[in-house]
């Protein structure tokens, strides 16, 4: 077995036990009292980031975390949506770069939590040092340089620098809960 592989791997199975065990991921708060009931069944918990177009919500491809720095993975997700559909901020922020990279446009906010969310490919309707709110429209979709194969928008989120997995900010994932055998 490959070293990447193995520890892809080893990074995957500490990740599922440290959910199932109840910690979460880094960086990410606590599941709370609120968000379950006594009878043990889910209630959804608060997300801390809004989704940044409008429904349907499909994740078109997932995050995969890559073993080293620079090495391969998908730094995201991926959300359908067709070019000219409006992006907005998923949180409040201060937009610290509006403009291309490489041959993309792409628009980056930074929040007061240390996050930063990155939405590519689109088209800026802000400008580095304007502040946002969520929901803010802050571009549209760009039709070209098509992003993936189906293109969509591309949803980055960093934490102090290294990448982590938007999803668990929108709450697209929701916590396990188990529930007794017996009523």
């Amino acid at each position: 077995m490959r070293g990447g592989d193995a520890r892809r791997r080893a990074c995957a199975t500490a990740l599922a036990i440290g959910l199932l065990a109840g910690t979460g991921a880094p960086g990410l708060p606590e599941p709370s009292a609120a968000e379950t009931s006594p009878t043990g069944t889910a209630t959804p918990a608060t997300p801390r980031w809004a989704w940044p177009v409008d429904p349907p919500h499909t994740v078109t491809r997932p995050f995969e975390a890559p073993a080293t720095p620079y090495g391969p993975g998908h730094r995201g997700i991926d959300i359908a949506v067709e070019p000219g559909a409006e992006v907005r901020a998923p949180a409040d922020g201060t937009v610290s770069f509006a403009g291309a990279v490489v041959d993309r446009p792409v628009v980056s906010v930074q929040h007061a939590d240390g996050f930063v969310s990155s939405v590519e490919p689109v088209v800026p309707l802000v400008a580095a040092g304007d502040h946002v709110v969520a929901g803010q429209v802050i571009g549209t979709l760009a039709a070209e340089p098509r992003h993936e194969p189906d293109g969509g928008l591309h949803l980055g989120a960093r934490l102090h620098g290294a990448y982590v997995d938007p999803a668990l900010l929108l709450a697209a994932l929701r916590h396990a809960v188990l529930l007794p055998l017996d009523p």
